[in-house]
Order: structure tokens, then sequence, then C-alpha cells
């Protein structure tokens, strides 16, 4: 079968009869056969996919008009629960439990005749860059074998990346959708705090936590944020306020986002100068940013720097802060209702909950739960957790004002292009600092995305992040199209 650009050339193909849902599906599942050795997923749903897909073939012959995601096959992450199947978030604590409800954003998918191809892997309760924290192994990164795909959200992004489903979903508490986008060389997209009703994901840091969208194309990743958007009455935080409005305009109109994605506005941009010349940042990355600014510029957009002096400070508050509500939302997994329990033979109910918990979390999990639960305590409180939170009303201050001025900034994704295996594993330090770029987007609850723009001299991709202010993805959106329509595989190292 043809592979299709986007869900809207799948659809013309569709509707033309080139082609139809149970030979897509089956073409997807070849696919994910054949490249099983990248450990992109957990579980593979095939039969309940072709049921699936023969059913909308027949609804098709039958003359009904085609839904927004008429046979569009997703993967979803492993923290993203979908009604009568297993989700683990890649711990051996909840091993072998099954939802019994299907998560907001999955219904809303399904409502539109998505189907749900299977699950994909991810670093344990989406802790971690690198997919190197995972019961069940490690992803591989289809561009090279001996490099990380990045993570949480690892499994999810090479199922894209490796064309084993047409889009997929994440999760995003500090980059776990962008900085894997970054490594694959693909669309990655954290919306508002919000905008995805988080009823049925996993928690991690609920204040944190927001399910975002890896595509091949900015299209299919606001066809898929329009489908997800919207209020929740399981989800008080979610969103009632229209996609394509901006909270200060005070704008209430929503029609079809995806007709406004291309225009020829010349764009008011900011960067940070402090971000740009970090001395963590990989030389021919800054080079290339600098060159895509001199090229904007050249456009007619205004690019400008902007000082930002509370860099440094956005990787302590966000691991000071996810990690205290990760201790207290972890706390439910105990070994005693549902999920791993201990075989151990135990003196009491504390003695299985140690043994429960010590055995079915992982390494780098119970590190955050022991760091979380240190920040909460009553000697230290007010010296970490009070001061954090300080650190995040001036963040989201500073954002205000930037946006009261720009309508977006730029910003590297990360600071180098995929690790190697085990590069970083032994100094999780190192591992949180290549954070700094990510984290500054889930700490004040704005949209960010990843584009894939370049590709490095070492032959791997990375990607610009462009930020909006809060609840503006429309903006996010366009100017995300218009530099993927005029600077893709953009590279000074062939200038």
């Amino acid at each position: 079968m043809t592979v299709f650009g986007t869900i809207k050339d799948y659809h013309k193909n569709l509707t033309a009869t080139n082609t139809n849902c149970v030979d897509t599906v089956n073409y997807y599942l070849q696919q994910i056969e054949q490249k099983k050795q990248l450990n992109a997923f957990v579980e593979i749903f095939a039969a309940e996919a072709l049921q699936k897909a023969n059913e909308l073939d027949i609804k098709r012959k039958n003359g009904e008009p085609l839904k927004k995601l008429h046979g569009v096959v997703i993967a979803i992450k492993d923290v993203i629960c979908y009604k009568g199947h297993k989700v683990t978030a890649a711990s051996k604590i909840l091993g072998g439990f099954t939802s019994i409800y299907s998560a907001t954003a999955v219904q809303r998918l399904l409502d539109e005749d998505a189907i749900i191809i299977g699950n994909c892997n991810c670093d344990e309760f989406a802790m971690g860059s690198t997919n190197e924290n995972s019961v069940y192994g490690n992803v591989l990164n289809a561009a090279d074998e001996t490099k990380v795909p990045g993570g949480s959200s690892g499994g999810s992004a090479v199922a894209v990346q490796a064309g084993l489903c047409m889009v997929s979903l994440g999760s995003d508490t500090g980059g776990s959708v962008r900085q894997p986008a970054d490594f694959c060389g693909i669309v990655g997209i954290k919306p508002t705090y919000g905008r995805i009703s988080r009823y049925g994901l996993i928690a991690y840091a609920s204040s944190f936590d927001q399910i975002g969208i890896f595509s091949n194309s900015v299209y299919d990743a606001a066809l898929l944020l329009e489908v997800m958007s919207g209020a929740d009455e399981f989800d008080s935080t979610a969103l009632s306020m229209p996609l394509a409005s901006k909270e200060a305009s005070g704008n209430t109109t929503n029609s079809d986002l995806l007709s406004k994605l291309d225009t020829d506005k010349k764009y008011k941009i900011a960067y940070f100068k402090e971000a740009l010349y970090h001395p963590s940042l990989d030389k021919e990355i800054q080079e290339n940013i600098l060159l895509l600014i001199e090229k904007l510029r050249a456009a007619g957009h205004t690019v400008t720097t902007v000082d930002f002096d509370l860099l440094d400070y956005v990787v302590p508050a966000y691991y000071v802060l996810t990690t205290a509500e990760a201790s207290s939302n972890l706390s439910r997994f105990d070994g005693v209702r549902f999920g791993y329990r201990t075989k151990t033979a135990v003196k009491d109910l504390t003695d299985l909950y140690k043994h429960s918990r010590s055995e079915g979390f992982g390494k780098e999990v119970q590190r955050r739960i022991m760091l979380g639960t240190f920040v909460l305590s009553a000697g230290y409180y007010d010296a970490y957790f009070s001061k954090a939170q300080q650190v995040r009303k001036l963040l989201v201050d500073k954002t205000k004002t930037i946006f009261a001025e720009y309508d977006a900034v730029i910003l590297p994704t990360s600071p180098t292009t995929a690790f190697t295996f085990g590069e970083k594993t032994e100094d999780p330090i190192a591992m949180y600092l290549a954070d700094i770029y990510t984290v500054f987007a889930n700490l004040t609850g704005i949209p960010g995305i990843s584009v894939p723009l370049f590709k490095h001299s070492n032959n791997m991709p990375f990607g610009l992040q462009i930020m909006t202010a809060k609840t503006d993805e429309l903006t996010l959106l366009q100017l995300s199209q218009h530099l993927m329509q005029h600077y893709k595989s953009l590279s000074c190292i062939n200038n």
C-alpha cells in the first residue's frame, strides 16, 4: 500500500477507493513485526484493530460520511488507560493490571473512528529522558539503534518515526513528548496545561502532566488536538475555552482550526540569550538556530533576544515540585488493592508495603519518591518546596510579561542530539540537567512544540522548540506550520 503523508491524504485515498482500512492496519502490523527489535510496543491489539478496520470499510461502502479520524491508526503510551486493555506504566508494580475505563482522550479518538493499534513502551511512570527505565527494556532509536529515543515517551515517538502507526499519544510532564520528538526527528506537541483532559492518564506530577501528540506533520497534530481538547466532567482542570482562542484576547470563536494553519503573518519572536549561549548547548545546534534566526529576520519577521535570568533555576524547581507530587501520587501503589504484591513472607502491613514497593518500583522511581518525600518533610518543606513554588510564580509572571509583547519564544529542545545508551545512566544529575529547555513550559503551563527542522553532522535529527502564550495553540501551530514549510532541512553544515 501507499504510505500517506498526512491524515488528509489518507482520507482522500480511502474516498477514492485506492486503499481501505483493513489493508492499512495489515501494513502497520507488518511494519511492527519487521521492526520489533526497536521494542516500541508493549502490546499489539491486532485482532481488535482489524475488526474495527473491517467495520469502518463496511460503513464507508454503505455511504456513511467519514468522521475526523476514520481509520487513522494510532498508538498510545503505556500510561494512558484504554478500557479492557493492560496499562502498566512500564512498571513491575502494575504488572497484569487491566484498565476498567478509557481515558477521555482515548474515548474521544474512538468516537471519531480512530483505530488503536497498541500501547507503547516508556520510562517507568513517565520518569526518565532516555526510555532506559522500563521494565520491558530499552526502546531503540530508528535513526541509529545505538542511540536512545528520548523519554519518557520513547516508544510512542519511535512508533511514528519508524512508520509503525500514523500518529501516537504520549505524556509530557517536563519534556517527555518534545524531547523524544527532537531525538527522533518528528513533530511533538505539549498543549496548554488542561487543554486535554488528564482523566485516565496515570499521574506522575498532577500540576505538570499533559497528554501530548506525536506526528509527522503539524496538520495531523492539530487534528488530534482538535478532537481531544475540551471540558471534561471527570477532570476539573480541563479547559472549556475554545481551542483557537487566546486567553488574553477574550476571543471565544472556534472556527475550524485546521483551516487557519497556513498564514503569511509576520511574527514577533523572542529567544533567551541565556539559553542559546548556555555552556551545555551543542555548538552545532546553536549555529543552526542562529542561522534560522538570521533567515527569519531576512524574511521580515522580528526576532529579538530577551534576558532570562531565571534559566538556571528551572530544573531545580521542576525536580523539587514534581518529585513531591510523585511521592504523593505513587503512594497508592502499595501491593494491596491491585498490581504487584511481594511473595516474601511479611510480618505486618507495613512490611508488605515495604517489600512490594521495593521490589515493584525501579531505581529511578524509587529515587524520585525518596527525593519528593524529603522535600515535603517537616524540616525541609520551607527550604525546598516553598522556595520552588516561589520560583514557579516568578516564572509564570515573567512568561506573561514576555507574551504581552511577543507572539512566540524559540529555544533548543535539547542541549544535544540523542545520547548513546548508558551515557548518562550513572549520573542522574547530568540526566536531569538535560531537561533545561523543556521543563519551563510545564512549570508555567504554556504550550510547546518541537518541530524537526535540522540534521546534525553526526547524522542525527534535532528540532526547534516553540512556545506561545497560555491557550494560544493557534499561533503555536501556525508558526510551526510556517517553519516546516519554509525552513525544514535547514543546516549550517550545508551552507
